[in-house]
């Protein structure tokens, strides 16, 4: 099973224009997509496509309409009550494949709630495989949240990936201390959060995949398993112990980027569950991201859209000594 944490889900809605957006106009909106979403969700909601078996676990009163939204849609979830209901996201996409996102703060989770979900994750990771901690995290939680769950699911057999950004990603590689209870089995950074943390340029890892190697490399080299670092139109970079790998995405037409990310990170996770090597977890990884770009909204690939034979894989020579 896979098991998700939405830590601060949301009420994905996307407004698709007819032409680029003009900051302080008046436009038509041509189509509206609203679905409930948040990275653990979206993970979720792949694999429920994918056939495989998943739970989500998120902050929400049980019977809220973001709840029964996914339970119609087949997701499995567990709620725990919170202070509100869960935000609502704005996704504006241009023709171009452009988007600007307007995320809500979401409600406020406070120290109870927060025990009672990492409570149900450690007691649900006794049956599955990889624990997904994903997205921002709520007001209230502290910035290194990530870091004490990581900690709290070490003594479950199941394996996490953390998928997060600003504070909480620094927060939880500041946690770093020579304890391995606190490393992550993976991380998926993209390529500004990846220089964010190694202190590498941004454009460099971005353009380069042997610069987002060895950036990726400094993570591993501090004890986490491995890296997944999705680069955009640049595909993505894996490291892992065994080595370093780079993925070129398929010509793509770009829909709609939200989302992708997410994607990358399941078809990776899908991959490894089959027991795949690292190049095909990183090809598959890739498919699903470049699926995802070509698809509107929020909207999550099924495994008719995906074609990992489309994606080139290439092994990244690590030279001794490099740095981010």
């Amino acid at each position: 099973m896979i098991l998700t944490l939405t830590a601060n889900p949301s009420t994905d809605r996307t407004l698709t224009l007819s032409g680029a957006l003009r900051r302080g106009g008046v436009q038509r909106v041509e189509a509206v997509i609203s679905q409930a979403g948040g990275k653990g969700v979206n993970i979720s909601r792949a694999a429920v496509a994918a056939g495989e078996a998943t739970l989500a676990v998120i902050p929400a009163d049980p019977d809220d309409p973001f709840v029964r939204q996914l339970h119609a849609a087949g997701i499995a979830c567990e709620a725990v009550p919170t202070s509100g209901p869960p935000r609502v996201n704005l996704t504006i996409s241009e023709p171009d494949g452009t988007t600007t996102k307007l995320n809500s703060p979401g409600p406020h989770l406070d120290a109870a709630a927060a025990t009672r979900l990492r409570d149900v994750l450690v007691s649900r990771a006794a049956g599955a495989a990889w624990v997904v901690l994903a997205g921002s995290l709520p007001p209230g939680a502290p910035e290194g949240w990530y870091a004490e769950l990581t900690r709290a699911l070490h003594g479950t057999a199941a394996r996490v990936a953390v998928d997060t950004s600003e504070a909480p990603l620094r927060a939880l590689v500041d946690a770093f201390d020579g304890d391995p209870a606190g490393y992550p089995d993976l991380m998926k950074p993209n390529g500004e959060e990846l220089a964010s943390l190694t202190g590498g340029d941004a454009v460099a890892i971005e353009a380069d995949p042997a610069a987002a190697a060895a950036a990726a490399r400094v993570l591993l080299d501090r004890g986490v398993g491995a890296v997944l670092a999705t680069l955009g139109a640049g595909g993505a970079v894996l490291v892992t112990p065994e080595g370093a790998w780079h993925a070129a995405p398929p010509p793509t037409e770009v829909v709609s980027t939200v989302g992708a990310g997410d994607s990358s990170l399941f078809g990776y996770v899908l991959a490894d569950l089959r027991g795949e090597p690292p190049a095909h977890r990183l090809a598959l990884a890739v498919a699903y991201g470049s699926a995802a770009a070509g698809l509107p909204g929020t909207t999550i690939p099924e495994p008719s859209h995906v074609d990992p034979g489309r994606v080139q894989v290439s092994p990244l020579h690590h030279h001794p000594g490099a740095t981010a």
